[in-house]
């Protein structure tokens, strides 16, 4: 599982400040567009603006997934990651939703405050005054243009201008032979025209920028003369009515804002604000990771040296701010490390010198009676050898039975103290059981063994000595147990297996019973201690061996006990997941 985001948390500052110069630099002519004519975005607009929040959420969710995963899991730093991250998110919400609220109603406000003004109405009153003014001009123009004598007005070249109010120019075209027109005579002000706008009397239809503020009468005096009257409208007026007309089409972009409200505010945000909190978040997760990352180095850390594992090392990042914390765990480790292998070999040399000591007293027990038997012996031979023979073989049997015993305790100290070889090999359990048991059965009639309830198809990774080493153990104990209690009813040894679970694993779990003397507390603290026994002829040396034998194999050993009742030895040895062929007549 990656630590870090897909993008570092540097990246991802980057593609924020990014994505906030697009955001000002497009957000201008998205007001520029939208006001001018005020409709929404087209919807291929809509797809490309709505991309990157898509994008950002697609990243987002892969990163809460992730978390929601590591918490469902109850991996370490987990929770603490994601409280961070909703310490984060609350901040930028708490932040955001007042200026978010404010921006709403603002937007809202200034519609309706433009709704309210009446300038739409002043406008088309304005427009309807131009238009009446403009239809008496035409009148007006017209009665002068019936009513003048423009022949005798041309005729008056150089004289002050009587011009009635309104006309400003007075243009005559002629019909050459060829059939075109030409100019014939112009008096007034403004531009001459070329030629004749139109060749039918009366108001000629306008056309800009030719006629503007301008208006043109035509009149035929002659077949072969036009004659073009232009009478002026006032300055300006084309531009004032241009204006008015582009004024009242903004006022509409206002009304078609007024009704695309919602849908504006909700495309503003979703291409502006959206991306940004989005992004905010993401940096938050990957701000929040790279945090907790190390704390959760650190807790793990501490989990594999509170269960032994000294050799761990964290390696900090150049400029982490746990820099010295992590330097300081691992210098504790190694502290640790270098204490714990001088206290091992100091628990080492104790446990050996313990060992030897107690070996060397079992072996200087049975020292003693061997050298009687050897000084009688000799005695006899030096004071009386013809008697010798009364006291040899007594003698020799002595010797002989010492000597086996302590062949039998150097060959257990040395099982003991050899390590065990691990099998690579599955045993069934009731195979050995049987084995064993025929073992002492012929040898203890007395005695009854049940091992109804060891399932057929069990089987343990051990080597089948091992496992007759740790059967034949403590099926011994439970005859010697049995012998030394002084009671009526017949001796009874069970053995049963039972599949139980712990932590995920299978594990079988081997019962040997005996209905004996039991065990005392006394004997139970040390039961396990080599070399205590609680019995002339034992060793001291077969239950820590069974119980070396069960831990190396992954396994453990204990016992349930009270004096007079018997005593119950169990052991919980792994299993293959997969067994399920066990005897389905078996009741464990």
């Amino acid at each position: 599982q990656p630590k870090y985001a897909i993008i570092n948390v540097r990246g991802l500052i980057l593609l924020y400040i990014l994505l906030c110069v697009l955001t000002v630099l497009f957000s201008h002519s998205f007001f520029t567009d939208t006001l001018a004519d005020g409709s929404l975005p087209g919807p291929l607009n809509v797809i490309v603006f709505f991309t990157v929040p898509a994008v950002l959420l697609v990243f987002m969710g892969f990163s809460l997934v992730r978390l929601l995963r590591d918490m469902i899991l109850r991996r370490t730093g987990s929770k603490f990651q994601g409280r961070l991250m909703a310490y984060f998110i609350i901040t930028v919400a708490l932040a955001a939703a007042p200026v978010t609220v404010i921006t709403i109603q603002s937007v809202y406000e200034l519609v309706r405050f433009w709704r309210s003004v009446t300038l739409n109405d002043t406008l088309q009153y304005a427009q309807n005054l131009a238009m009446e003014n403009y239809a008496l001009n035409l009148e007006r123009f017209e009665k002068i243009a019936l009513g003048t004598d423009f022949s005798a007005l041309m005729a008056r070249a150089g004289a002050e201008n009587p011009f009635p109010q309104g006309l400003v120019a007075i243009q005559d075209f002629r019909q050459n032979g060829a059939g075109d027109w030409i100019g014939a005579g112009f008096r007034g002000s403004g531009a001459e025209l070329p030629a004749p706008p139109a060749n039918q009397a009366g108001f000629v239809s306008r056309e800009l920028p030719r006629d503007i503020d301008t208006i043109r009468y035509v009149q035929i005096p002659r077949r072969t003369v036009i004659r073009v009257l232009s009478f002026s409208l006032g300055e300006g007026f084309d531009a004032a009515i241009a204006n008015m007309e582009s004024e009242r089409a903004r006022f509409e972009v206002i009304n078609s804002l007024n009704l695309n409200v919602r849908p504006l505010v909700v495309y503003y945000y979703g291409i502006f604000l959206l991306p940004t909190l989005l992004m905010t978040i993401i940096i938050t997760i990957s701000f929040s990771r790279r945090i907790t990352v190390p704390i959760a180095d650190l807790a793990e850390a501490t989990t594999r040296v509170a269960a032994g594992d000294f050799s761990i090392q964290i390696l900090s990042k150049p400029g982490d701010e746990l820099g010295l914390l992590i330097s300081s765990f691992n210098a504790m480790v190694r502290n640790l490390e270098q204490s714990q292998s001088a206290l091992l070999k100091a628990e080492k040399i104790s446990v050996w010198q313990t060992m030897a000591q107690q070996l060397a007293h079992e072996i200087k027990n049975p020292l003693t009676p061997i050298k009687l038997s050897a000084e009688r012996a000799l005695r006899r031979w030096q004071n009386e050898p013809d008697r010798i023979g009364e006291v040899l073989e007594s003698s020799m049997l002595s010797i002989i039975q010492e000597v086996e015993g302590l062949s039998a305790m150097l060959t257990e100290f040395r099982a003991l103290s050899r390590p065990t070889e691990l099998s690579r090999t599955w045993t069934a359990i009731r195979d050995q059981v049987e084995e064993s048991i025929g073992l002492y059965r012929g040898g203890y009639p007395e005695i009854a063994f049940d091992f109804t309830h060891v399932g057929a198809g069990i089987t343990v990774k051990m080597e089948k000595r091992y496992l007759a080493q740790v059967l034949n153990n403590l099926i011994l104990n439970g005859i010697d147990s049995i012998k030394s209690k002084e009671s009526l009813v017949p001796g009874r040894i069970e053995i049963r297996t039972d599949i139980v679970k712990k932590r995920d694993t299978l594990y079988c779990r081997l019962s040997v019973k005996d209905n004996g003397k039991g065990i005392s507390p006394e004997e139970g603290a040390e039961i396990f201690t080599p070399y205590f026994t609680t019995e002339d002829s034992g060793t001291g040396l077969g239950l820590p061996i069974v119980e070396r034998i069960v831990s190396d194999h992954g396994g453990v050993i204990w016992f349930n006990s009270a004096p007079g009742a018997g005593a119950t030895f169990f052991i919980d040895l792994p299993i293959e997941e997969n067994q399920e062929r066990y005897d389905q007549n078996s009741d464990y």
